[in-house]
């Protein structure tokens, strides 16, 4: 059975750029604040998880091989939105809808019980600041098709799912692919237009 990516930059909610110092630094607020012995905020599983990146992200060695394998999951994962194609507010809060669903949906299929994302990889991965993902974030949770998980992530719900598995909600083989890729595609651009004004 193959082992999920984990994102350990997200496990210490670092910038994949962060410094062995900062590493250092947030790993020990992380560690104080999720250490069993802590009454108030310890969490064994949160402690071992910030532990295990921190450990590999401190070793240069394995820190730059776990980088390229960082970049290629990345790349291969999570280009799920052509941002250029937002014209206006409400089309960039239906392609943010769109990307926020189907990158948790991922995060499920590969870790069913507890996959989900943070807000900072959803920052990071979507290219939105934290402020323009509020509304999104709110509306889908509204709607119950995402929820926040005991970690603190948020993870697609059973209605979430049913939602981006529904024919409503069906992209084109091509989604994944740059606009400019694409354009040689007969529909490509209808299809989006199509999908957008379903995902209300």
């Amino acid at each position: 059975m193959t082992t999920p990516f984990r994102d350990l930059y997200e496990d210490l909610q670092l910038s994949p750029n962060a410094s062995a110092e900062t590493v250092e630094r947030v790993y020990r607020l992380l560690a104080k604040r999720y250490h069993p012995d802590n009454q108030d905020t310890g969490n064994a599983q949160k402690f071992a998880e910030v532990h295990a990146a921190y450990e590999l992200l401190m070793d240069p060695e394995r820190r730059a091989a776990y980088d390229v394998t960082y970049g290629q999951f990345r790349a291969d994962t999570w280009r799920v939105f052509d941002q250029r194609s937002a014209d206006d507010d409400r089309e960039s809060d239906r392609q943010i809808f769109q990307g926020i669903l189907s990158l948790l949906y991922a995060a499920r299929r590969q870790n069913p019980l507890q996959g989900g994302l943070g807000s900072v990889s959803l920052e990071k991965t979507l290219g939105c600041p934290r402020e323009h993902l509020d509304f999104p974030l709110w509306y889908l949770k509204a709607r119950g098709w995402i929820e926040t998980l005991d970690t603190g992530q948020f993870a697609i719900t059973v209605e979430g799912i049913d939602k981006v598995t529904s024919r409503e909600f069906e992209m084109s083989a091509d989604r994944l692919l740059p606009e400019s890729t694409a354009e040689g595609h007969s529909g490509a651009r209808d299809e989006r237009r199509h999908l957008s004004r379903h995902v209300s």
